[in-house]
């Protein structure tokens, strides 16, 4: 069985979706299981045989996974909430890590491009320093650091640029702008690619049937390498390039019904709270090999989702 921690967050809910298409039998917590202390997540897994179920197809009550959607995101208030932040990157994720290694279930982490500090100009590999930018990602960082230190049996992912149907995200957020302002300004200095809810959580879901479905080929195991993964839909683009592309489809299907111009700005000129990555291309080319599969274009993605009935600016 699988637990799905975070499960009301944007990833998560997405992540829950598509546990059910599939049959796979989970359990799903959230804030009402309080990550940042160890006792909570113990008695939390302890209870699972009278808690609710979110899939009960089967009746097996052991977990064998745990994934972990579950974090402190706002990077702007990070700076203001830094301990709150490294509460749940760091705390909370080394708590999840001890329960997952005390009950000898596998553990899939989710982390972020912030972990680098964004001055590269060709696309970040797994193996690369860390040099993360802000609370943020130095939070990030520790609960990386923190999982390595503690067990062995991990796949982090780091991932960049999300959005999905379940919560506030930048797709969202353009939409409703370009349709109460006549014109807005985009930063077009920073660069980086955009991932779909729906893609990060198909990945997570055909990492976990590879390595549960491994075969044994010649007494070795194919199952997929613990360690860490970078997973972004494919290309790169601009913030500003992002919004166009935004905008182009908002107008195709009907969701932005006013004309808006949208306007380049530097990073500078934004006037952003807190330094974010010049560039933030993650190299996936590790993750393609491991798991053999096609990652879309980040356009076809963003046309998908826009397309999509669940589509909501609400």
């Amino acid at each position: 069985m699988i637990w799905l921690i975070g499960c009301n967050g944007m990833l998560g809910k997405e992540v829950a979706k598509q546990l059910e298409k599939n049959g796979l039998n989970f359990i799903g917590s959230d804030k009402e299981v309080d990550i940042t202390s160890y006792e909570a997540l113990e008695k939390f897994e302890s209870s699972i045989e009278t808690s609710f179920y979110l899939n009960t197809s089967t009746n097996d009550k052991h977990i064998t996974w745990i994934i972990n959607c579950s974090a402190y995101t706002n990077v702007d208030k990070a700076e203001e909430e830094e301990d709150i932040a490294r509460k749940i990157n760091y705390d909370g994720v080394l708590n999840i890590a001890r329960i997952a290694r005390h009950i000898g279930a596998k553990l899939i982490h989710i982390s972020t491009d912030y972990v680098f500090g964004g001055n590269g100009t060709s696309p970040y590999t797994e193996e690369m320093k860390k040099e993360p930018l802000g609370a943020y990602g130095r939070t990030k960082s520790e609960g990386e650091d923190a999982i390595q230190k503690e067990m062995t049996q991990y796949y982090i992912l780091r991932t960049a640029w999300l959005y999905g149907f379940d919560g506030k995200n930048f797709v969202y957020t353009m939409t409703k702008l370009m349709n109460s302002h006549d014109s807005i300004k985009v930063v077009n200095d920073q660069k980086g690619t955009p991932t779909c809810a729906v893609d990060l959580a198909s990945a997570i879901l055909r990492l976990i049937d590879k390595s549960d479905n491994a075969k044994t080929f010649f007494g070795k195991n194919s199952i997929p390498a613990y360690g860490i993964y970078h997973f972004t839909d494919e290309g790169q683009t601009t913030w500003y390039d992002f919004a166009c592309e935004i905008y182009k489809l908002g107008k195709k299907y009907g969701f932005i019904t006013q004309n808006c111009e949208i306007t380049p700005c530097s990073t500078e000129e934004y006037g952003a709270k807190v330094q974010r990555p010049s560039y933030s291309v993650l190299s996936k080319e590790k993750i393609k090999k491991e798991l053999k599969f096609k990652i879309p274009e980040w356009q076809s993605s963003l046309d998908s989702f826009m397309k999509n009935k669940r589509f909501n600016l609400i």
